[in-house]
């Protein structure tokens, strides 16, 4: 029986395989090398103990095939020019509205100033010339309308005193 590992050992009873029963005082294979079959070795498991299993070769990557270099496309170099030019663009803004901000602020309070005036002026106009005028008599309008029949035709005066 295996001692309880931290790995994943697999064993495989083939035909042709030959599994040896791990013992404390195994120091050797009781097999040739030559008579194991490939993948198949013998390995030390963390306990001590000796046993065969199946081994992965290490993986070895393949040679990367040398690339020509090609060139960069358009428009990365357009995007590459345009991020700095960007980013310039909006920093020159920031600091100039930092520049520009006491005058801004002035400005608004000046154009405030302009908007009450105007409401001031729209107000005031009509109250001043409504006192301006002399009091006069409301007027009376009299008609006199007189019509003979049902459908007849009226006739009538306007007197404006």
């Amino acid at each position: 029986m295996l001692p309880e590992t931290p790995y994943e050992i697999t064993i495989v009873h083939p035909p042709t395989l030959y599994l040896l029963a791990p013992t404390p005082d195994w120091d050797r294979p009781r097999m040739l090398p030559s008579e194991l079959p490939p993948g198949v070795q013998v390995v030390t498991l963390p306990g001590g103990m000796r046993t065969l299993a199946y081994t992965q070769p290490p993986a070895t990557s393949a040679p990367l095939a040398a690339t020509a270099a090609q060139p960069v496309p358009a428009w990365a170099k357009t995007t590459a020019l345009l991020a700095p030019t960007t980013g310039a663009g909006i920093a020159a803004a920031a600091v100039g509205l930092s520049y520009a901000a006491p005058g801004l602020i002035a400005m608004s309070h000046a154009l405030w100033s302009a908007a009450a005036l105007i409401v001031a002026a729209v107000v005031a106009v009509p109250v001043l010339l409504r006192g301006a005028r002399r009091p006069t008599a409301p007027a009376q309008i009299t008609q006199n309308i007189t019509a003979t029949g049902l459908f007849g035709r009226a006739n009538g005066t306007i007197n404006h005193r």
